[in-house]
């Protein structure tokens, strides 16, 4: 299989700035409150001697396939989501869903995990999309 232009500009960003990425197991499931099952993928990603791990849902039509960096690194939460306020209003969410509250939360803990993985190169990674 071909590597496309979006695949090796991950791999390069990656092999730049020492990350690695471990697949550590995966399940089929439902994800995000969906009746679809979907293969759902648990990742670490590691760099500086940090880490994160996370699941990712593999979009249906890719199957049970291994995601690549690019994959992982395009879908990362990049940009702060602020307040809930302005989250809420970025992304057409009611301010008084117990949902959009869930997100938010869920949103911001992902950010944090990114920036303290990647904040001093966050503007590269931003480059990934």
């Amino acid at each position: 299989m071909k590597t496309t232009d979006y695949e090796q500009q991950a791999i390069d960003f990656a092999n730049k700035f020492g990350i690695k990425l471990a697949i550590l197991g995966s399940e089929y499931k439902p994800m995000w409150g969906e009746q679809t099952k979907r293969t759902v993928f648990k990742i670490r990603l590691s760099r500086n001697m940090e880490n994160y791990t996370f699941e990712f849902g593999q979009s249906i039509a890719h199957g049970n396939n291994e995601p690549s960096m690019y994959d992982i690194l395009a879908c990362l939460t990049k940009y702060d989501p602020e307040s809930f306020d302005d989250f809420c209003a970025s992304y057409g969410y009611d301010t008084y869903s117990r949902s959009a509250e869930r997100i938010y939360k869920a949103v911001c803990k992902e950010y944090n995990a990114v920036e303290r993985l990647f904040g001093d190169i966050l503007d590269e990674l931003s480059e990934i999309q």
